[in-house]
């Protein structure tokens, strides 16, 4: 006789492996009243998202709409679809998604990798004083806005700054030059210098990670003459398999995303036409020139693209995970 499926909470399923939608109910009823202490602590962030994540969303009727300052959001007049076809025709725009593609998948291939190659590196030191130094200073830059670490950044790159002072020395150039003016390189500099904020703070899930590994995995691969690098191959890597398919996961869904804070600081009228991401634009759009029916377009538009590159870099990763889904 077959056996019958347990709940999470230890009560039998019906036989098709899952409650009816009445049963789940009905838990959810007596767990509650049986923790109402505890899932009282729950109420203030639900009633948190409602006010601030779902009430919100019926503002998005105004990507529909011709709204300026002096409608409400129900006496603008209605204009279906006008505004995304202005957006399919805006060349701006296209430029705009251009930059940001191009930025974020340099920060994929780059700063995605980088803070577990860092963090494996932080673990593998054993001198424990050393370890403590190079995580303050990895962790440093987070703690630091954008204003200052722009201010700082426009400094050093600056005709009389610290990096043209080093390459002239270096006789790497023949004439300083203001750098950030160069549009040519700003997705480069964007890139690195969100790595160099980001990178340490990064480290610390997976650090947290492979601290609860058993070491005794170590211990036997030691005595079978695994060496340091092969026991991180085959031991320290693998155990970190699902927060680094989560971190992919949110990394990917977040390409059409960018730093605004970041871009209106280092951006400036030399430097726009590769400055320019979809988060400066719609910030542009809607609050410099009051265009909130078209900037609301972008934006839903933006959010729509990112919950199916969510949707299917989770498929794609629990597909390499045996099936097994990450969120």
């Amino acid at each position: 006789m077959a056996k019958s499926a347990l709940t999470s909470s230890g009560r039998p399923s019906s036989g098709s492996g899952k409650p009816s939608i009445g049963q789940r109910i009905k838990n959810f009823t007596v767990d509650y009243f049986r923790q109402w202490e505890l899932q009282s602590m729950v109420l203030p962030g639900i009633l948190f998202m409602i006010v601030f994540s779902f009430v919100p969303i019926y503002g998005l009727t105004i990507a529909f709409k011709s709204y300026t300052v002096i409608d409400t959001l129900d006496s603008a007049p209605w204009v279906g679809l006008d505004n995304f076809k202005i957006i399919l025709s805006d060349r701006y725009f296209w430029d705009s998604v251009v930059n940001t593609l191009a930025i974020s998948f340099l920060k994929l291939a780059i700063g995605f990798v980088l803070p577990i190659i860092l963090g494996v590196m932080i673990y593998e030191v054993r001198y424990s004083r050393f370890k403590k130094f190079v995580q303050t200073v990895s962790y440093l830059p987070h703690f630091l806005s954008w204003i200052v670490l722009g201010g700082m950044m426009i400094t050093w790159f600056a005709t009389t700054g610290l990096f043209n002072q080093l390459l002239l020395d270096l006789g790497l150039i023949s004439q300083a030059q203001n750098i950030l003016l160069d549009a040519s390189k700003y997705w480069w500099i964007a890139t690195l210098s969100d790595i160099w904020k980001e990178a340490g703070w990064g480290t610390i899930l997976y650090l947290a990670i492979m601290a609860k590994i058993d070491p005794t995995y170590y211990e036997a691969a030691k005595i079978d003459g695994a060496s340091r690098l092969r026991q991180i191959w085959h031991i320290t890597l693998p155990n970190m398999k699902m927060i680094i398919s989560l971190n992919l996961i949110l990394t990917i869904s977040g390409l059409f995303g960018s730093n605004l804070d970041q871009t209106l600081v280092l951006m400036n009228s030399q430097n726009r036409e590769k400055a320019e991401v979809i988060n400066s634009y719609v910030y542009r759009m809607g609050l410099a020139q009051g265009d909130f029916s078209y900037a609301t377009a972008v934006g839903l538009g933006v959010s729509i693209v990112s919950v199916i590159l969510l949707i299917t870099a989770n498929k794609v990763t629990s597909k390499l995970n045996d099936n097994q889904s990450v969120l």
